[in-house]
Formats: structure tokens, sequence, C-alpha cells
């Protein structure tokens, strides 16, 4: 019996298993199809596939929350807000979308409560939180009873300026829970308490929407594993599943999260502190980027149609993963995604009943992948990728390998873009940037992504297709909280009364999950007076003093200039004005070692398969596990193991490094000097 730490990350194909041994560092992984229709099959169904094992924890990462949100399966939903207010939701903002240059050609969306659905609250505070028209218990009794009445029984409470002073809120809140003690309640002073009340309206409703689905998850999944566990959460940090029921929408980005975090800490392992990451599945790809070894995180995020302004690491997601589909569109043109297969019924070439073609078969179709995956769990269908890319090429007027190439094209370039999102319209040069590429469908266009974004390199860690479930082992506790001060001149003494409410609160949950001495992380938001958004810098710890705020101020001025190019620290009449004030309580925990020889050493027989890149070849296929370090593999050429195929292209050169991460770049090595 081993005494371990496991790591299960649920994605929309596969659930992937990573078990470290806390005594050996040695790892092992495995991966079951995911079952869509109840996540928690397919976590116990990998958990069991590792065996007999004496588990110390185990953590989790969760699609629930998110696939709840991107399926728009939101029913029975109430909203309670001041009086007249009861149309928040419906003006909005006046944003429209990217792509729509006319708004006369935007529908708006339906909103998450629909309006006949939404009930108000007589009572007023004001943008300081005092009390201009107090709490009207009586009509709170009534809007109660008719939820009850109704049967809706999740609810999100958000009063206008409750950020200032929740004690309206809370009355609402023991209203509801006396006179309708069935209805699930999310007030707006718990799960974000910061200005900007449209944001704040939809986040606390997502919260409340997710919160029944998330409960029966969490105690289905307890039941069967009969050991508490841990959670990942959007900001980068876990919380036990205990207490992440109460804040469900903190999970929304919960497997991404991980596996940005899991790429960093592999890639600032090997020499490269900051990289690109990019998490290719089987529905979607998630890209993040690392400077210095932290992921950017940010407030601004959405999940689907709806903004969540809760801190979660900024990744930017499309609908380009192994399972998807290749389509036509009316005018003719070939796209893919972003619909996928998903793991059921899955691409045409897994014989489960698929009938669209997807990347998979493409990549089945030019040999560049096995005809099996998981070393031969899932037998792919030749045959039945050939006769759908055929019949597609046939629609299109195109030979069947010309079509093929052309949807991993097409992906290629849908990878590319969230590349560039997250880059470019940063303020980031791409080509600064190795990029980190893992999950299954992951490194199978690291190529093509070098030739069109012009990166230095391709990094494929070892066992990439695990590199989320390894991610979920290498992050602490953590805890974020807010609180909105909104001045021009800020007080010192109001400033440390609010940081210290704030490490209580955060210090308070740690104690709760076991922690005696956390860490207290602060942040502040700032802006130059008359912006409307504002600039997130960290802030030192230690005594909040005149040095304290001029260095805070300083920060700002230096973000601010690498975000915009320009700053007014220099220009008196440019005021600053200070915004939010935030704390992350963090609860460290032990990472995993690294090993210098991940895999152990095996003995292949030299195989070839006639693999299309450019043009059709006699390829190498080389097992992964058999390579040393040091090791210099030319295309064309392909590198296979148990989760995931690294195609190395003609003029490309693949080495091996002494932690057994595959380094692909242009060039053979004497080109490159």
């Amino acid at each position: 019996m081993r005494n371990v730490r496991i790591g299960v990350d649920t994605g929309g194909t596969f659930t992937d298993v990573v078990a470290v041994d806390e005594d050996t560092g040695e790892i092992v992984t495995t991966k079951t199809p995911s079952t869509p229709a109840n996540p928690a099959d397919g976590f116990v169904t990998g958990v069991r596939k590792l065996g007999e094992l004496d588990v110390a924890s185990v953590v989790h990462g969760t699609t629930v929350a998110t696939n709840q949100l991107l399926e728009d399966r939101i029913e029975g939903l109430g909203f309670v807000t001041t009086e007249g207010f009861e149309f928040v939701l419906e003006i909005g903002r006046q944003s429209v979308p990217d792509g729509y240059g006319n708004s006369y050609f935007w529908v708006k969306p339906p909103r998450i409560v629909p309006v006949h659905l939404v009930r108000t609250v007589g009572g007023r505070l004001d943008h300081t939180g005092a009390e201009v028209r107090p709490f009207a218990e009586d009509q709170a009794v009534e809007v109660a009873r008719w939820f009850r009445a109704r049967g809706i029984t999740a609810i999100g409470v958000c009063f206008l300026h409750s950020y200032a002073n929740p004690e309206h809120e809370r009355r609402m809140r023991d209203v509801l829970a006396r006179e309708h003690p069935d209805a699930v309640v999310s007030v707006s002073s718990d799960v974000l308490r910061e200005y900007r009340e449209y944001e704040r309206s939809v986040t606390t409703l997502v919260d409340a929407a997710v919160k029944p689905v998330m409960r029966r998850y969490i105690a289905d999944l307890s039941a069967r594993l009969g050991m508490p566990f841990s959670v990942m959460k959007s900001n980068g940090g876990v919380l036990s599943a205990r207490e992440v029921v109460n804040q469900p929408i903190t999970t929304v980005l919960s497997g991404p999260a991980a596996g940005a975090l899991g790429a960093a800490m592999l890639a600032a392992n090997a020499g490269h502190p900051s990289v690109i990451t990019l998490d290719g599945g089987g529905t979607s790809t998630d890209v993040a980027v690392v400077i210095d070894g932290e992921p950017s995180v940010t407030t601004e995020g959405s999940v689907g149609r709806f903004p969540v302004k809760v801190p979660m690491i900024d990744i930017v997601t499309v609908g380009a993963g192994g399972g998807s589909i290749a389509w036509i569109s009316p005018e003719g043109t070939l796209k893919v995604g972003p619909r996928s297969a998903g793991a059921d019924p899955g691409p045409l070439c897994y014989g489960r009943g698929g009938t669209e073609v997807t990347v998979t078969d493409a990549h089945v179709f030019l040999g560049r992948v096995p005809p099996h995956l998981l070393g031969g769990e899932i037998p792919l269908d030749v045959d039945a990728a050939r006769a759908g890319i055929e019949a597609l090429a046939g629609k299109l007027g195109l030979g069947p390998e010309r079509t093929a190439t052309g949807i991993l094209e097409i992906s290629a370039f849908n990878q590319s873009n969230a590349i560039r999102q997250i880059t470019v319209k940063r303020g980031l040069d791409v080509r600064d940037f190795p990029l980190v590429t893992f999950g299954g469908s992951g490194p199978l266009l690291a190529c093509r992504l070098i030739d069109v974004l012009g990166l230095p390199a391709v990094i494929v860690p070892p066992e990439p297709g695990n590199v989320s479930a390894f991610g979920l082992l290498t992050v602490d506790v953590r805890n974020d909280y807010v609180r909105t001060y909104v001045t021009r001149d800020l007080s010192l003494q109001a400033a440390a009364r609010i940081f210290g409410e704030l490490e209580g609160e955060a210090a308070d949950a740690l104690e709760r999950e076991g922690f005696d001495e956390p860490v207290h992380a602060r942040s502040a938001d700032l802006r130059y007076y008359g912006q409307a958004y504002e600039v997130r810098v960290a802030a030192p710890p230690g005594p909040i003093d005149e040095a304290w705020r001029a260095q805070v101020v300083e920060r700002f001025h230096d973000a601010h200039e690498r975000l915009y190019g320009y700053a007014y620290r220099d220009d008196p009449r440019q005021g600053v004005e200070w915004v939010n004030l935030r704390v992350s309580g963090i609860g460290p925990i032990n990472r995993p070692p690294i090993r210098r020889r991940p895999y152990p050493k095996v003995e292949a027989e030299p195989a070839t398969r006639r693999v299309r890149f450019e043009e059709e070849h006699d390829t190498p296929i080389l097992q992964r596990a058999a390579l040393d370090a040091g090791a210099v593999v030319e295309g064309p050429a392909v590198i296979e193991e148990y989760g995931s195929t690294i195609p190395v292209h003609p003029g490309f050169t693949a080495t091996v490094d002494e932690y057994g991460n595959v380094e692909v770049r242009r060039g053979a090595p004497e080109e490159r000097g």
C-alpha cells in the first residue's frame, strides 16, 4: 500500500487521473472516457483504475458548473433587488459583443432571469452604506411567499450599494430562510462585495443557478468516494468540497485553471518561467499566459454569455478540440467547430454512432495518430474516418487529402486566434513566449502553430494528456476577498481597517481548512480619475503608511504603461483613484517533486507508417518512453505515448530535455546554431 495524493480532472471527452506517491515522488497516470450524463461515474472509474492505494487526499477539477452555464440549463431561478431597479438585467451594459460593428444586427440574448421572476423590496442605502430608507420587512415576507408559491427554489439577492453595507441583504436572506426554507439563496455581499450592480447581480445569479446542481454532484461524489476531497477553483486555488458548495461560482473554470498552473510549474522547472499554455482537449482549447511563473488573473471573465467577476485565471477558450466537427456553411465554405462530438458519440473513428467528421478523424485519415488511443483501450476505425472524409470532400469538390489537411489548418488557425487574444490584445508579443502544449489533442498541431505565430518553440511535457490532473496537485488552498473603496484621497486608517477585516475573513476560512499560519497577499485596483475601468496591482505587506501608498501608486503607473503604452506619473493634473482593495488568503501545500526521468525506460521495435504532412512519407514511429534525455528527432516523425501524440513535420526538430519534455523547433539543430 502506497501513500498517495490523487488529482482527477473531468474533461468533455476524457477524465484524467494522476497519483503522486508522497514518499518517493513516483507519478502514476491513467485516463478513462468521461460520462457526461453523470461525471461522477467517470471520476470513480478513473480512480479505481489505479488499483488499491492508501489515499491521503483527492483534488478534483470539475466541469459541472461550467457545462450548466455553457449549455444554458438555467431554470427556476428568481431575483430579488431594490425597489425601482427591477430592470437592471434588461438594461445591462451598452456594449455590443465583438463582431457586431453595428448594434442593429445584434439581438440581445435572454436575461438570466426573465423579468416576470424579478421581485423588488423597499429600502435604500447610499454609496457609503448609510441607510436612506429602512428595509421593508413586510414586503420581503411577501416576496419570499411569492417565490415559495411558484416553486422557485434558487434565488439571487442583490440590493443597491450592498457592497458598502450588507445589512439589508442579510435581513432578506433571513426572511427567505424563515418563509421559504427549501430555497437555495445567494446574496451579492457574500458572492462579490464589489460595486457595478449589473455585473454583481449576474455573478450572484450565476452562483445561485449552479448551487443546486453542484450540491447534488458533490454529495453524490462524497458518498461514492467515501472520503473528504477538495475542488479546484478558477482563481488558481483549491477548497474543500464542504466549503465549495457554498461558493460554487468559484469553480466555473476549474479544470482549465489547473492545466495552466501545472504547465507553469513544469515549464519553470525546465527553465522557462514565462510561457503561453495551450490545453487541447476533445471539446475545446484553453489558452493562458504565464509571466515569471504566475498565470495572469482577471475579474473581467465570462462563461458563455454570462459576465462572472470573481477572480479567475485569465483563460481564453475556443471550440477547437479533437472532437470539433467539420461542417459546410450555407456559403459552401469549410468550417470547424465550435460544435463537438464530445465523448458520446464521439468522432466517426470511435465507432459509437458518430455521424459527422471531426478533427480527430482528419488526424486518423492522414496517419498522424495511431489506430488506437490510450495504449489500445480505444481502437479507432480508420475506414470510418476515411469514408467520412471522402464524403465531405465530395460535397466540397476537393480531394480527401486536401479536405483533411484543410480541417487541421482551420483548427490550427482557431487555436492561433485564441493565442493572439491572450497576448497581442494584452500588449504582449507572442514571439517572446515558448508555447507549452498539453491535453490529448494539444501537441498535434504544434508545428503548424510555430509557423502561423512565429513561436520560438513548443514544449510538450511528459504525459501531456494528464497535465491538468497533475496541476491539481500543485496548487494551494486559496480564497479571495474584495471591498470597494472609491477615493482619490486614500485614508491610510480606512485602508488599514478594510485590509484588516479582509485578512480576518481569510484567516477564519483557512482555519476551517486546517491552516494555522495562512499567507495573505494584498492587491488593489486603481485607475486615473475619469476612467471607467481599473488596473490591478500587488500591494506590499506590512504597515500601511505613506511609503506603502507611494509604492502601490508607482506600481499602478508602471502597469498602466505596460498595458496601454502611457502613464501620467509626472502629470499632477491626472489624479489616481483607488477603487477596490483585495486580499487573497493562501494555505500553502507541499508540491509534488518533478523527476528527471519521468518514464520507465522501454525498448521499442523500430516501426514506420504512411503519414501525410505536405506530402505522404514512410514515417518513423517512435515511442516517447524509449527516448533518452538529449535524444534528437528530425521530422518527418511521429512520437507516440499513452495519452497523446506529437507529429514532427518535415523541417522541424524535437529534442528531449533532462526532465523528459519534448522541445519542438523549426529547423535542424545545426541550422539554429
